[in-house]
Order: structure tokens, then sequence, then C-alpha cells
């Protein structure tokens, strides 16, 4: 490296790192920050402070609110079992034990009064009139409301807990005639109406009795139980959970409670009933969205005086702009470079297209030769059945058999027709889906196909085994074809048992989803499976085949949208199956 140093680097250094005035900027800029940091905080103090100070006055001033409703509705239903003691028309039911009118008196009482319901109950404590019909007959000897009632001269209240965890609340007092007491009037409050309209604030609400035993509460978790108890249970997804959101680590207030680990200001009030007393539980959220929206205000205001220091320092950009010059010098010297890289590219793909096109006429010429192998190899079978039942022919001829003979050439005239179809049918190896297909009967094209091997079973004397379904089985396809697939895999079963001194193959076709077709021998097996229908892949000596026919024979069941697999039997052999799609009764291909 030079010793020599860029006078660029210098004048950088000089004006934004060594230079007084870049000293001073980067200073003015930590001490703003400085600044901003420690007005966010006070701010944040001072305002958590105030706002929570307001928030517990409007939660103390709602709390008051709800217990002044409160208590106005334990009053207003406290003077009715007093007036309706008095009406003759209860009392006179009572006398007489004839209560068809009374449930009808009640159910017009309750809606003026606004109770939650009204029973009458005679002296025994059974319930002979109700609002609610199905508490007609209902025994109260021993409630509460019902034992104070008889025993005080006033109207006494009582407080009754349910299986569920709810409260009902009565107002009970007995009916007299003189000296004798003829039952009592009890009219159910219905305060469960305050739980509902303080579930919808942003408030935890609950009312204990003189024990300290949640009465009243937006939360059902909480009744039954004290305060303390209540905060430890997990709170339901209401009321509680909206207010635990704020906690101990930003409030400037130590909290007055903990539910579930999280702080909350708790507010209470005493109501002038028995002792009862109202708290609630408030949410820090809104305080909490009130200061972070001041905070938002003053982070945005130093926000924007950050800003038009970075600017006025953008201003100086002369030394910005020299290095910009190297840049553009350095970019230009790139861009020469790339375009070199890319006449070599070209050059390079133009290489490439004529490989290609090499590569495309070897892949013809490769075709090519594959094609005349195969049609050497699918003629060979029709030749050989043609040249012996040319011999046969000319034997019947000799021994004057001219019937015989002409069907020996009808059999030629076949294998002739079958021959020039077999060059047609070969050029579906490299193209395929150019034939139209119809039903086959595949017991009738196995018949055919063992009737073009017949002169090679007949040579080699091999037992041929056939099961067949007593309904034909149908398929959609080329009968020629699926014939060529035939003959190929009996062809394979005769030279794989050779070697075998009692040839045997066996012949099955299967109906069911599919139609199967399966070709078993007992030679030797198969050596190596995966390459079995690769074209050229053979097993044989040279001159007996060059490995093309299970290739077109499973390009042809393809076509088909069939599979045809090969295994090795359990007890030796070769197994091979063909699987086409079966033709049901409506003409209808079936799904595999």
């Amino acid at each position: 490296m030079s010793s020599e140093e860029d006078p660029t680097q210098e004048s950088w250094r000089s004006r934004f790192g060594g230079g007084s005035l870049g000293w001073r900027l980067r200073t003015a800029v930590i001490i703003l920050l400085v600044i901003a940091a420690a007005t966010v905080w006070v701010t944040n103090r001072l305002l958590t402070d105030r706002f929570t100070e307001s928030t517990r006055n409007r939660a103390e001033l709602r709390l008051a609110l709800y217990s002044g409703n409160l208590i106005s509705e334990l009053r207003r239903n406290a003077i009715v079992p007093q007036l309706l003691a008095r009406d003759p028309t209860l009392i006179a039911a009572l006398h007489s034990s004839d209560y068809s009118l009374s449930t009808q008196r009640l159910i017009s009482f309750v809606d003026e009064i606004g109770a939650a319901s009204l029973m009458l109950l005679d002296r025994d404590g059974r319930s002979v009139a109700a609002t609610d019909r199905n508490r007609l007959g209902e025994a109260h000897r021993n409630s509460p409301f019902f034992v104070d009632a008889i025993r005080s001269n006033s109207t006494v209240f009582s407080v009754i807990q349910r299986e569920a965890g709810d409260y009902s609340f009565y107002y009970a007092r007995r009916l007299e005639a003189g000296a004798e007491i003829l039952g009592v009037i009890a009219v159910e409050v219905d305060l469960r109406k305050f739980e509902r309209a303080w579930a919808g604030i942003s408030d935890a609400v609950m009312v204990t009795d003189s024990t300290g035993t949640i009465i009243l509460s937006t939360e059902p978790q909480w009744r039954g139980v004290d305060e303390s108890a209540a905060l430890l249970r997990q709170p339901p997804e209401n009321a509680i959970e909206r207010a635990i959101r704020a906690t101990t680590d930003w409030t400037a207030l130590p909290p007055d409670a903990y539910v579930q680990g999280e702080a909350v200001m708790r507010t209470e009030n005493r109501i002038p009933f028995r002792g009862w007393k109202m708290t609630s539980f408030t949410t820090y959220a809104s305080i909490r969205e009130r200061v972070n929206g001041v905070l938002a205000l003053e982070i945005m205001g130093f926000a924007i005086l950050l800003a038009l220091v970075f600017y006025a320092l953008s201003r100086r950009t002369a030394l910005r702009m020299a290095l910009f010059q190297r840049e553009s010098a350095e970019l230009r010297a790139l861009n020469a470079r790339l375009q070199r890289e890319i006449a070599e590219r070209k050059r390079v793909e133009k290489t490439l297209e004529v490989a290609e096109q090499t590569l495309a006429q070897s892949s013809k010429l490769a075709a090519l030769g594959e094609m005349s192998a195969a049609v050497s190899h699918e003629l060979n079978q029709p030749l050989a059945a043609m040249k012996t039942y040319l011999a046969g022919a000319r034997l019947l001829l000799r021994r004057n058999r001219p019937e015989e003979a002409l069907a020996s050439f009808g059999r030629i005239d076949g294998l002739i027709e079958r021959m020039g179809a077999i060059t047609r049918q070969l050029k579906s190896y490299a193209r395929k889906g150019a034939d139209a297909f119809s039903p086959v009967n595949l017991g009738d094209a196995l018949a055919s196909a063992l009737s073009m091997m017949e002169p090679q079973l007949r040579q080699r004397h091999v037992k041929i085994t056939q099961i067949l379904p007593e309904e034909p089985v149908m398929v959609m396809g080329d009968r020629m074809r699926l014939e060529q697939v035939m003959v190929n895999l009996l062809r394979n079963a005769l030279d794989a048992t050779k070697s075998v001194s009692d040839p045997d193959v066996e012949i099955i076709l299967a109906a069911g989803d599919t139609a199967i077709l399966t070709v078993r021998d007992n030679g030797h097996g198969i050596e190596n499976i995966e390459n079995l229908f690769e074209p050229f892949y053979t097993t044989k000596q040279p001159g007996d085949g060059v490995g093309l026919g299970l290739a077109i024979s499973s390009g042809i069941v393809n076509d088909h949208g069939g599979r045809l697999t090969a295994r090795n039997g359990q007890h030796g052999g070769a197994v091979f199956e063909m699987r086409l799609p079966i033709l049901d009764k409506d003409g209808l291909e079936a799904a595999e």
C-alpha cells in the first residue's frame, strides 16, 4: 500500500472525524438524544400519576353509582311483602285452601312490581301459588326465608345459595288473620340484572356480604368464596382478563391488588345494607393508552428535530460527490467486464446449440435403429409360424389332402395380415395415442395368441394350463396390440423353460376391479427385475432376441391405461401380470 494517503479520505476525516465541526455535530446529536430520553421518562412518570389518580376517582364514582342502584332495587322490593301480606284475596285463598286464582293474582303483580318472582306458601311451607308455575308444589319448610318469616313479625331478607353457585335473594313476610299464621309471601329480588349490566364495562365488580363471601360478581367463578380465594382462581376471558393488562413495571403508584401475579387497581365502597361491600378491579389499559398518546407526540417532535439535524448534515455532500465519481469509474470498468462476459456467453451458447442439434440427430438415428430391431423382433414369430404352416401344407398336398392344406394357407394369410398390422402398430412405441380403441374380449384375444403360438408349443411339448372365468372379461383397447403383448409373454415363458425337463406354463385370466392376465412359468426366474422392461436389455443368447419384446409390451399396456409387472414366483419361475381397466356392463371403463 502506498504511504501517501488518499486526499479524499483525509477530507472525510477532517470534516466528519477529526474536524471540530464534525465533533460539535456529534455532540449536539448525543445531547439531543439524552434530552429526549429524559423528557420522555419524566413525562411518563408525571402523566402516569395524574391519569392513575383520575382513573381511581372515576372508578370510585362509578362504584358509588352502582351501590346506589343496588340499594334502590332492594328498598323498592322490601315494601312488596308488606303490601301483599294485606291482600284480602291471598288471605282468603289461604283460609279456604282454594288457590285457583292465586297464581293469576301474583302474575298480575309481578310486572308492576318488577320482582324476579312471587311465591305464596301455606303454613307448611308448600308453594301453593307462584308466578313461575314450575315452582308450584315446591316444599320450602326448611328454607331460611320461610323459617325467618314465620318467626318474625316484620319483613325478613334472606340470601340462598343454589347448587350451580348462584345466589337468590328473597324478601318474605308472614300472612296473619288475627293471631293465626296462614302462610308466607316471598318476593325474589332480581339482582342478577346488575351483574349483566356490570359485565359490559372494563371493570371486574363483586359484592360481598357481612361474612366476606362473594354473592354477586361479574366473574361467575368468584361466587361463593372470599376475595382472596377468588383472586387466586384462573380468570375467564372477559372483564378481569382486560383488567390485568397493566403491570407494575411502568405505573408510578403501588398496586392495590394482584390477580394472577399482575397488578390491578382496587376500589371498595360500603353498601348501607346488612354489612355488604362492593369492590371493583379497574384496568390500567386506559391510563397506558393516554400516556402513550402524549409520549408518541413528544417522540414525534424529537424525531422531527433530529430529522432536521440530519437534513443539515446531508447538505454537506461535497465529499460524497467525489466518492460517487470514484464509484462511477469503478462501475464503468465493471460494465466493460460484463460486456466481455456477455460476448463470451453468447459464443458458448452458439456452440451449445450446435451440440444440441448434433445430439438430436444422434437420437433420431438411435430411434431408427431401435425401430428396425423392433420390426425384426416382432416379425420373427409370424415368419416362423408361416414357415411351419408352409411345410405342413406341402406335406398335406403330397398326401392328397387339399382341404387341410387350404386351411393352412388361410392361417398363412392371417399371419401376413398380422405382419402388416405389426408394422403399423410398432409406430406407437415412438408416438402414442393415435389408435382408436374398441371393446376387446381378453379370452378371445388369448385364444388367438395361443393359436399363433401353436406350432412352437407343439414342437416344445410345453404343458399349458389355462384358468379362465365363466363370464367374458372385457376391456377397452386395440385387440391386435393386446395379442402382441400376450404373444411376447408366452414366448418369454417358452424361452425361460428351455432348460427345464418338464416345461409348464400356467395362464390365469381373472376379473375384479381390474382385468388381470397372469403368465407363470417354472423356469429359473428373473435375475434383474429393475432393468427388465428397458429397451435392448436381454438375458438371452446372441441371436435369440434383442431385448425389445417386454419394452414394447410395457409401452402397449401403458397406452391402454394399465400396468405390466414381473416378479419371481414363491416356488421358482417367473410371474408376469398384465393389469388393464375393466369395462363394466354399461360400456364404461372402471377407474383404477
